[in-house]
């Protein structure tokens, strides 16, 4: 089974955007970063979201997140799926910090239970039938709508979404050009899929 190992984020300033994720979110090696001025207007096509355990903890992640300098998108709030917010981190990713708990158990902690790379392409099915033919296995499907990728032991899940839907539930415009600014690494080897999401071979963790 494929999954992913990581994934590489395209930032002006490395030390800067270090310092937000280690601040914002305690964040691993699971997420690194490039120094690129690859040009990129508006959506990039993606979000990355951290599932948690419940309410306290999204606003504990949230409430980091805005200080070390991310903008708010979309305020956390109550839905009927649960309780979520959505911020854009100073390298212009966007993040969103969610649970499907709808009341607290516990004082709130910053675990992470789950990271989830959603990616909004224009054909869920194709991209599905793309993904499958790499070597990943389907966890979730829901027609041509939703994908969900099996993760394993990996620390990133990866799903798909129709890039207009996944814009909306961010919060920003659909429209968007140039680089995706994000680079997926794992053991499918290095493409590019059918909407300019780049792979590459996954390679031992270092700080950036």
């Amino acid at each position: 089974m494929t999954n992913i190992d990581s994934i590489t984020l395209d930032v002006a300033d490395t030390t800067a955007a270090d310092r937000f994720y280690s601040t914002a979110f305690g964040l691993g090696p699971q997420v690194r970063l490039r120094a690129s001025q690859e040009p990129s207007a508006g959506f990039r096509g993606y979000t990355l979201s951290l599932m948690v355990s419940q309410p306290a903890d999204v606003d504990a992640l949230v409430g980091a997140a805005l200080d070390a300098g991310a903008t708010e998108l979309k305020p956390v709030a109550k839905s009927f799926w649960g309780y979520g917010g959505v911020v854009r981190a100073p390298d212009g990713s966007i993040w969103k910090v969610a649970t499907g708990a709808k009341k607290n158990s516990g004082p709130a902690t910053r675990g992470i239970d789950d990271m989830v790379l959603l990616l909004g392409v224009e054909d869920v099915a194709a991209s599905k039938r793309f993904y499958v033919d790499h070597g990943l296995t389907v966890a979730k499907s829901f027609g041509r709508v939703y994908v969900e990728f099996e993760s394993g032991e990996r620390p990133v899940k990866l799903a798909l979404y129709r890039h207009k839907a996944l814009a909306k539930d961010a919060g920003v415009p659909a429209e968007g050009s140039g680089s995706h600014r994000l680079t997926i690494g794992g053991g499918a080897g290095a493409f590019t899929d059918p909407d300019g999401f780049a792979w590459e071979a996954a390679a031992p963790a270092h700080s950036s």
